[in-house]
């Protein structure tokens, strides 16, 4: 008894020098995003399915090489993801989290590979060779390869997750149009369920610097995508950061041997409101309508009442680019 008391005591004692010298803490990201609650997933609630999925002796070993440096686990349990979720990957490319989904949806869930037309006209056709080549596979048999401009996306059933990986800052370059990216984020919102989750993976950019940087080094402000999906309706449910690194000083392009693999990255998992998201959206799309010539006109009664109030406000809706 005397022993365990001593045992106590040296533990606390422990405890206060660790705390003391803020060794028990891990420091925080460099330029985190204000107000947004941070999620980290311990690898013992990283969900059965998920570790099963990763360890699927069908994925191809240079996918496998990168689950470290991606920390796959974690951002799979952190978006939420299970058997039975209808799923969008958003610009699948190499389908890396493509073939992942559809072993953690199961039989019961299915998995769609978005690529966009843009993507697939102007880039080497070796980016979404991985996706491409899902067609047909009867051990992916519940992935079914979608193709549209980036402007309509859209998806056959109502999604319980959309997720994009490292792509979001493409949306703004030459090469996929520029998008328009406040439609293609609408677009998001009307393909998930209520209660739906849309989680972005993305390489950070300079803070206050927005889409400057998305062409030249691959990179993208935070607080631009957070701004651009809030203004869709979404709400912003928490951020990880699992991915973040205070050694990338966030001048150097992603492809640099220096970085690449290593860059800072944002997680962010952003949930459709569950009330008056219809209703919400219905009204965000007759804004766009009115401001964007490039959708087909509404033609009732009720779009055109609400078209002479929308027309107003066109110059705050309109695509910047």
């Amino acid at each position: 008894m005397f022993s365990i008391k001593i045992c106590v005591q040296v533990l606390f004692a422990l405890l206060g020098i660790c705390t003391a010298l803020e060794l028990c803490t891990a420091p925080a990201a460099a330029n985190s995003v204000a107000a947004v609650p941070a999620a980290v997933v311990p690898a013992a609630q990283v969900p059965a399915e998920v570790a099963a999925a990763i360890a699927d002796a069908a994925r191809p070993p240079e996918e496998v090489a990168r689950d470290g440096e991606r920390r796959t686990a974690e951002a799979l349990a952190f978006a939420g993801v299970g058997p039975g979720d209808r799923v969008a990957d958003f610009m699948s490319g190499g389908a890396y989290f493509t073939r992942l989904f559809s072993r953690i949806v199961g039989d019961r869930g299915h998995v769609y590979a978005f690529l966009p037309e843009e993507q697939l006209t102007n880039c080497a056709a070796s980016e979404t060779a991985g996706t491409r080549a899902l067609a047909g596979d009867a051990h992916y048999a519940n992935i079914t390869v979608l193709r549209a401009s980036v402007d309509h996306f859209s998806a056959p059933e109502p999604l319980d997750l959309i997720w994009t990986s490292l792509n979001f800052h493409d949306l703004y370059d030459s090469f996929m149009g520029p998008a328009n990216v406040p439609r293609v984020v609408a677009s998001m919102f009307t393909a998930l369920k209520p209660g739906g989750a849309l989680v972005i993976i993305d390489h950070v950019a300079e803070p206050g610097s927005g889409v400057r940087d998305t062409e030249s080094l691959h990179r993208i402000d935070p607080e631009t995508i957070i701004s651009t999906v809030r203004a869709a309706g979404f709400v912003l449910e928490a951020q990880s950061d699992l991915l973040r690194n205070v050694a990338d000083h966030h001048d150097r392009v992603v492809f640099d041997p220096a970085i690449r693999g290593r860059t800072d990255q944002v997680v962010l998992k952003f949930i459709k409101p569950r009330e008056s998201a219809a209703r919400w959206h219905a009204s965000l799309i007759v804004r766009q309508r009115g401001s964007d010539s490039r959708a087909s006109p509404c033609t009732s009664p009720v779009c055109d009442k609400r078209r002479a109030i929308a027309l107003t406000a066109s110059a705050v809706t309109r695509n910047e680019n």
